[in-house]
């Protein structure tokens, strides 16, 4: 081989070497859905729905209730910059599983993300759901009192599996109202002879003069929690560091006391969910 031919062969050499640097550090396409990982000091992506007077949208259009307060103090001091995007339950649900968001102000034990999250150790609030109905019918004592009725859900809702066994059992028939309110008109109108819903969304809308003739039944109680997306490689650090941030505000007195979450009530007959 000549030398020139030698020198072609060593200046392909290095073309081939600089493009496969290039490739290697060049920008790459970041997937839909996804974000840079939080750090201490950045940004982080908190969802929440409307579930007053716990999580809500204000007349502003701003996050505004109890746990949004609570959440906000926390993460400030955990070291980051709260980011609140409101969505509902549904789209919540796919955002954690994607990584879209960080983490959710919601409640424990939900089966279908229970591979998707890691859910804080603390729980600041208990959330009680309630079976609602018109006076003069019958208060719920068991399970088993739903069947041959009509139930009336919030749509997106999913009650901790609740949602399932009632929709699967025989004799009970289930209908959807969009939203707290409705649900409540709905039952007025004769349109079902319960309501399932949480009892601090419910209690905040019964202003009007007819709602005097709503009673409760309470069903279980749940657990608020704070759960993170596994989708995020620092999950376990970042709920490590709200638990931490959230102990040292109680210690301060800026934050309730830690409460011990238990199952709570429960009504006889509750069936086996899966957890």
């Amino acid at each position: 081989m000549v030398l020139s031919d030698l020198a072609l062969v060593a200046r392909g050499w290095l073309l081939a070497f600089c493009v496969g640097w290039l490739l290697a550090v060049a920008p790459r396409p970041v997937p839909a859905g996804w974000h840079e990982t939080p750090r201490p000091g950045g940004v982080v992506r908190i969802a929440y729905a409307e579930f007053p007077p716990v999580t809500y949208r204000d007349e502003l259009g701003q996050p505004a209730g109890e746990m949004i307060d609570l959440t906000r103090r926390v993460a400030v001091e955990a070291g980051y910059q709260p980011e609140f995007l409101f969505l509902p339950v549904s789209r919540i649900y796919l955002y954690l599983k994607n990584g879209t968001v960080d983490l959710w102000v919601g409640l424990s034990d939900i089966p279908s993300l229970r591979n998707d999250v890691l859910e804080s150790w603390v729980s600041p609030i208990s959330v009680p759901l309630s079976a609602w109905y018109l006076h003069g019918a019958r208060p719920l004592t068991h399970f088993d009192d739903f069947k041959g009725k009509t139930v009336i859900v919030i749509g997106g809702y999913t009650y901790g599996g609740l949602i399932d066994w009632l929709s699967e059992t025989t004799g009970i028939r289930v209908t959807e109202a969009p939203n707290h309110r409705a649900a409540i008109e709905m039952l007025k109108r004769g349109r079902g002879d319960y309501v399932l819903d949480y009892r601090q969304p419910v209690r905040q809308i019964l202003t009007q003069p007819a709602d005097g003739r709503i009673r409760e039944s309470e069903v279980r109680t749940r657990n608020a929690a704070w759960l993170f997306s596994l989708a995020n490689p620092q999950a376990a650090v970042l709920r490590d560091a709200f638990d931490d941030a959230y102990l040292r505000l109680a210690a301060r007195g800026e934050a309730p006391p830690p409460r011990q979450p238990g199952p709570g009530f429960q009504l006889p007959g509750l069936p086996e969910l899966d957890h």
